[in-house]
């Protein structure tokens, strides 16, 4: 019962962390990823996602906890030669299985004995994003104990990084998919004052469409100011009757009107 129980735990983990919460960010995501993966694996006392751009010796941890009394790893912890960076370098997993004589690394593996980490296992992350040239991504599971991290713990803690891909990749396409909404409502609204601008000249000046375009670009070099602008504030002025300043202002008269419509 004791197997079935941990199955069913680890599938409502899996479960969990597929799903794609609109209110985390990236980082967010991954941070509440690390902390299932905490839980959930047998032994662990700590979990850190490190994230790198084309270089892997630029390295940066995005997400990191630890169980109560136990120091969370630290950027400086892991930097440096280690099997972080490998992982990250070359995409394949490494393990530490005793920090106290493990010799591959013997500055990591001493940085994270003092903080009294006996074993490590770090396993690729596999994402989209991270099988392009935007770098890659590595899970890593810290234990106080030696040799903790055996066969049936890796297969956990794989099918655990596995998800980690999925909840990355969920999470960056709903946020790149926000952003881009984001810029067409922007550019939407954009196109909307532009318009609304560009009818107050024609009507203003008696021109055509064309010219009360060329009237409002003239307006945006004359000032040195954003097109965007100067149709704001022109629709802003003729809502507080002041839109014969704001022409003054932007050095729109009937000469100009006259020079954009010839």
């Amino acid at each position: 019962m004791t197997g079935e129980t941990e199955l069913l735990t680890i599938s409502q983990e899996l479960a969990e962390v597929s799903r794609l919460v609109e209110d985390d960010d990236v980082t967010g995501a991954l941070g509440r990823f690390a902390e299932r993966v905490l839980r959930t694996v047998p032994g662990c006392a700590a979990v850190t996602v490190t994230m790198t751009g084309a270089r892997a010796e630029q390295a940066d941890v995005v997400a990191a906890c630890a169980t109560p009394g136990a120091a969370a790893p630290t950027q400086d912890m892991l930097t440096g030669d280690g099997p972080l960076v490998e992982a990250l370098r070359y995409r394949e997993p490494r393990r530490v299985d005793d920090t106290h004589t493990d010799q591959r690394w013997p500055r990591f593996s001493a940085r994270l004995a003092e903080h009294g980490y006996r074993s490590v296992l770090v396993l690729p992350v596999p994402t989209r994003r991270c099988g392009g040239s935007g770098g890659s991504a590595v899970l890593t599971v810290f234990s106080d104990e030696p040799h903790r991290f055996d066969e049936t713990v890796h297969d956990v803690a794989l099918l655990l990084t596995v998800h980690a891909g999925v909840v990355f990749d969920n999470a960056q396409l709903f946020h790149d998919s926000r952003r881009l909404v984001d810029h067409l409502k922007v550019a939407l609204e954009t196109r909307q004052t532009i318009g609304q601008a560009q009818g107050l000249l024609m009507r203003h000046f008696g021109c055509d469409a064309q010219g009360g375009f060329h009237l409002l670009k003239g307006a945006s070099q004359n000032t040195n100011t954003k097109l965007r602008d100067v149709a704001e504030m022109l629709v802003s002025a003729h809502e507080q009757d002041t839109f014969d300043s704001a022409l003054t202002k932007f050095r729109l008269d009937a000469t100009t009107a006259g020079a954009a419509t010839s």
